[in-house]
Parts: structure tokens; sequence; C-alpha cells
């Protein structure tokens, strides 16, 4: 459960109070350091060894005057604009909520003469943990702020140059003067040329007061008086929840716009394409909650897999398309959230970092998220085969806990969705995870691949009439295109298997009982355990899953789209009990034995055909290296003939 935390604003007004102090800290500072910066390699591979300081000898810096010197100009750059500007307004909230955290914990007020031991003790603890909050939200914002203005930006190469040499916990303000001081120090290193590293040195070493602040987070007593409570930057996104990472989500990705009418064939993936939308949609923005989520129709991670070139990528922007103009119908915001092809890194931790960067948009409350992963074998990939990368392990380490675990938290307002040709490398944790699956099998009928053609020479045709004057069929082009009302209209007749495996498990139960049986459905499951052990409880929990999503397979009336105040902008109450109102009407035509058989072949079909895939793929280039074999060895003989 997601408790949500007051959330006290931080207005500008209340920063001014602070900006001396501020500005101060990013002035000239001193400090005695026996601060050596590390030995590194340049590209040319010449080791660099500089020492700043001797030992323990007072050393005095200035950050703005450190970023004169990597720019090599008297006129700071923007970046370098940007980037003072930033580290001060870290500084400013860092300093505001720390001075808030000493008012409600009493020691701004205490007489520190008169102390007794205890209170010593207790004030100096307080302090301590008051010096944390504000290192680790000067730190939270930066990193935050650079992210958002550089969300291209590629610092894994400025890691191994950060040096944090020492830590101070002793207050707020020689926290902050302490790490503003090495800071400065580390923007001296002589690798650091130019703002793209200088921008890549800030990001990293920010990270490192993240991080050196969240060891010892067991250790900062009285901590509670900040963690219990949230905090808002007035006209900003930017909110700080107790020592939880702050993300910055940023805006939709941009897309090519593509309508559904575009995609020729793949009726189950356009269905449900179709219903996420509407399923989406019904997020109520004030209980933060999804009426259809709460009654089991919506699938938090679907699947769509297929052979390269049937329409994945399509799908994927007309979902966007689809979502982004009926959330601007509906005046409500939306983000297109795809997984970048950089979440892999080469550095340890890396991947798992960037990784989590992608995940958290995802726990966001405020709008409706659509969060695709294309080509998903490329960075799900099957952990158990051979030479899979360590940045791999830690993607993969990341999904799972934030789609199942203590790090889900799911509101009912996002959709994770795996694009894959290869499904069957797929790591399995992954593959479990994932409650609806569908094939995109792109252009299968004569009339697909008519309405294919037609939606290209149709175009020629517009342009100039006549030019094509080829004779059309009988059939009405695009007819086959048509949307279908519920999943049972595109799965014909299926009342048995056809995967041979599941077919034999299938035909085992019935000799001892029928799909009218619950008993029939139970001994089923447990004969593909025998051939498949990886069939497990979450495999059944999937299954009871797309039975319910069936049984809430309807259509909302266009007049709720037509008219909000119709459904969408109801309480959410009033929104359950309208869907339960459509939910039972839907069930009225549907027979649950019958569904539910349909879904379970469905599904032990689709986990079969994966589980097959790998070896039936070797199979077939092994017999494709034979067939070259054969045909090699018989032109040679030919040729040996004729010489």
């Amino acid at each position: 459960m997601n408790t949500q935390k007051p959330q006290i604003p931080i207005t500008t007004q209340e920063l001014e109070e602070v900006k001396k102090d501020a500005s101060y800290l990013v002035g000239e500072l001193s400090k005695k350091t026996d601060f050596e910066h590390k030995k590194v390699k340049t590209p040319s591979s010449i080791p660099l060894t500089t020492v700043s300081t001797d030992l323990r000898r007072e050393k005095k810096v200035s950050f703005k005057d450190m970023l004169n010197h990597v720019s090599e100009d008297e006129i700071l750059s923007d970046d370098s604009h940007l980037l003072i500007s930033r580290v001060r307004k870290g500084l400013q909230i860092a300093l505001h909520v720390s001075n808030l955290y000493k008012k409600a914990s009493g020691i701004d007020s205490v007489d520190r003469k008169n102390m007794s031991g205890s209170q010593k003790g207790s004030y100096n603890e307080k302090m301590r943990t008051a010096s944390a909050i504000a290192q680790f939200v000067c730190a939270q914002y930066v990193v935050w702020a650079i992210e958002e203005a550089y969300p291209d930006l590629q610092s894994d190469m400025q890691r191994e140059l950060v040096n944090l040499w020492e830590s101070n916990f002793s207050g707020p303000t020689a926290g902050l003067k302490n790490m503003m001081f090495y800071l400065s120090l580390n923007l001296s290193h002589p690798v650091i040329a130019g703002d793209k590293m200088m921008i890549g040195m800030v990001l990293e070493y920010m990270k490192l007061i993240r991080e050196s602040v969240e060891e010892r987070i067991a250790s900062f007593q009285y901590s509670e008086i900040f963690t219990d409570n949230g905090y808002l930057l007035e006209n900003s996104t930017f909110a700080i929840n107790g020592f939880e990472r702050t993300v910055h989500v940023g805006t939709s990705v941009e897309f090519n716009k593509v309508e559904m009418e575009q995609i020729v064939g793949n009726r189950d993936a356009k269905h449900f394409a179709r219903r996420l939308v509407e399923r989406l949609l019904a997020y109520d923005f004030t209980t933060k909650q999804n009426p259809f989520d709460a009654l089991g129709g919506i699938s938090p991670v679907h699947m769509g897999y297929g052979i390269a070139g049937t329409g994945k990528s399509m799908l994927i922007s007309a979902i966007a398309t689809l979502l982004e103009k009926r959330c601007k119908d509906l005046e409500i915001p939306f983000l297109f959230h795809p997984l970048p092809d950089t979440v892999v890194s080469t550095f340890q931790g890396g991947s798992a970092e960037h990784m989590v960067r992608w995940m958290k948009p995802l726990q966001d409350p405020s709008k409706i998220i659509f969060a695709p992963i294309d080509d998903a074998e490329n960075n799900l990939q099957d952990r158990t085969m051979q030479g899979i990368s360590a940045g791999v392990r830690e993607i993969i380490g990341v999904f799972l806990r934030y789609t199942e675990g203590a790090y889900a938290i799911n509101h009912g307002n996002a959709a994770v969705g795996v694009y894959t040709n290869l499904p069957e490398q797929i790591d399995p944790a992954v593959l479990s995870r994932i409650q609806s699956r569908f094939k995109i099998d792109g252009a299968r009928s004569v009339n697909d691949i008519l309405d294919q053609d037609y939606l290209w020479w149709s175009k020629l045709e517009e342009v100039v009439p006549g030019f094509v004057g080829m004779k059309s069929p009988a059939y009405s082009f695009l007819s086959d295109q048509a949307v279908v009302s519920n999943m049972g209209d595109t799965y014909g007749s299926m009342d048995r298997p056809v995967e041979e495996s599941i077919l034999d498990a299938f035909e085992a139960a019935l000799e001892v009982g029928s799909p009218k049986e619950h008993a029939f459905f139970a001994k089923w499951y447990k004969n593909v355990q025998k051939v498949f052990p990886g069939f497990s409880s979450r495999d059944i929990r999937n299954i009871q899953k797309a039975v319910s999503y069936r049984i809430m397979d309807f259509d909302l009336p266009d007049e709720w789209y037509e008219n909000p105040e119709a459904f969408f902008r109801k309480d959410y109450d009033t929104k359950l009990t309208m869907i339960q109102d459509s939910m039972k009407q839907n069930m009225g035509s549907l027979n649950f034995a019958e569904v539910r058989l349909q879904e379970s072949i469905r599904y032990l079909d689709n986990y079969a055909t994966i589980a097959d895939a790998n070896f039936k793929r070797r199979v077939g280039e092994r017999v494709e290296q034979l067939r070259i074999a054969q045909a090699a060895n018989d032109a040679f003989a030919n040729e040996k003939e004729s010489a």
C-alpha cells in the first residue's frame, strides 16, 4: 500500500531567506586537507597523478572560480551559469529543510551552555541527522535538476574520477561546506575539460554524496520528523519524500503517430490495445485508484511478440497515439515513457541505477503512463544463457522488484509493454510477471495482404486517379480490419490446445474429468507442471487474471467520451458502480467454463510455444546448415563430373 505523506510546500520566499548563506557556500571556502586526485588513465593510457595539496595544508577553493577554470574562459558559459544556479538552489532547499527539521526537533532553541549529558547526546545526534538531511536534499535536487536540463547526458565516465575523500555530519552548514569544498577540488582534476565533463563530474559527485548518506541511514536518530513528511517545491515537480530518491519524470518522448486503421491483421493485438487505453483512462486522479484494477481488469505488464516485420513498433506507436489523443480530449496528462537504448552501463551498478531511474516514474500517480520496452530480448535476456552481461542482470533485478514486490506500487494508471521478436530469450522470471500476452503476426490471410496492398496503392490513386488501373477483388477493402467487440470474435473455435505437450496434458485430464468441472483444471495444470516444471502458481494467477479480463471485455459507450462528465469525471465510487453494471451485463452473454477453457488454452499454448521455440530454432538452423552442406556437395560433385 502506498501511504501518501503530507506535502509541505517550499516557497520561493522561504528560499530567498537562506539565499545569502547558499551564495557563501558557492564562493571561496578554505580547509586543511590532504586531498589527492585519484590515479586515472586518459584515452591515450597515460597515467595521471596530481597532488592538490601537501598533507593537511590549508587550501582555498571556489566553486565559481573552478567552473571558470574548467571552461578556460573569463566569461562563464551558459552551462556554468546553469550549474551555479542549480547548485545554489539545491543549497537553499537543503538549508531550508534542515532548518525546518531543527525547529521541529527543538534543537534550534536549546540552551547549549546549560545542557545535561543526556541532552548533549540527543543534541549531537539531532545535529548529525540535520546534517545528513541537508546533504541528501541538496544532492537530490542537483541530480534531479541536471537530469532535467540534460536528459541525454551520459556521465558514467566521470565516476572513476570522483573522490568524496571525507564526510562531515557535525551540522548542516558544516556538512554542506565540506561537501562544496571537495566538489570544487574534484573539479580541479586535470582531466576535466569542457562543459560536458564538468557537468558529468558535478552529477556523479552529487550521486556519491547521496549514496554516502544512504549508507548511514540506519545510524541517523530522530529522523522520523523528516521522513514522516513530504516536501514539494513551489512551481515545480521536485518533491522530497524522506531519504527516498527523487527521479525526474520529464515529458513524453516524441513518437511517430500511427492510427489503428493503419495496422493490418493483428486483430488480437489491436483489440488488446483498445482495451488497454480504455481501462487506463478510467483511472481516478483523486483517489489514485482505477476501478478496472480493483476488479482485475488491467494488466500492469503485457507482452506482444512475433517475428520481425509484423508490426510491433507500429502497435507501440498506435497505443501511444490513441492514448495521447484521448488524454488530450479528456484534459488529463499523459507520459509516453519508452525504455531508452542506453540503459545498459559498462560501470558496476550503473545499469541498475539507470533502470531505477526509468522505473520510478511509473509510480507517479499524476498522469497516465505508457512505458514500452521494444526489442526487449536485448535488455531482459534469460540470465541462464551464456555470456549475459552484469548490466543485463542488474536491469532484470530492478524490473522484478518494481513489478512485483516491496517496490511495486500500482495505482492503475501505468502500463509496461514488453515487445519482442524472441520471447523464448526473455528471462523466465520476467515472463512470469507478464499477465497478458498476444501474438503480433502481421498480415496472415489473403484479405490481410490485399488490405496491406490497398493502403499502399490507394495513395498513388489519390494523386493520379486511374493510374493504378487494376481489377479489384469482390472483397471490400479493409472490411476484415474492422474493430471487434470482444476477444471471443478474434479467437474463433478454441476447444482444444494446439501445442502437442499441452494437448497431451489436456487429454490426460479429460480421462478423469470435464472442462465444466473445477477439478479438471487443477489436474490439467498439474499435468503441465510435469512437462514444464517452471509452470508455477504465478502462471496460474496469470490465467485467472486473463479470465477476469475477458469478463470485463466490453466497450465503453461512445457518449462517455463525447461527454466526459458522464463517466470519466465522476467520482471513483460512481465509476466503480457503472463498470460493475457493465460487467454484469457482459457476464450474461458469457459461459464461464468456456471462457476459462479458452484463456487456459491460449496461455498454455503460448507458454509451450515460447519454451520450445529456442530448441526448434536451433534445430532449424542445423537443418539449414545440413541443406547448405548437401547442396555444396552436390555442386562439387557436378563440377567434378563435368571436368
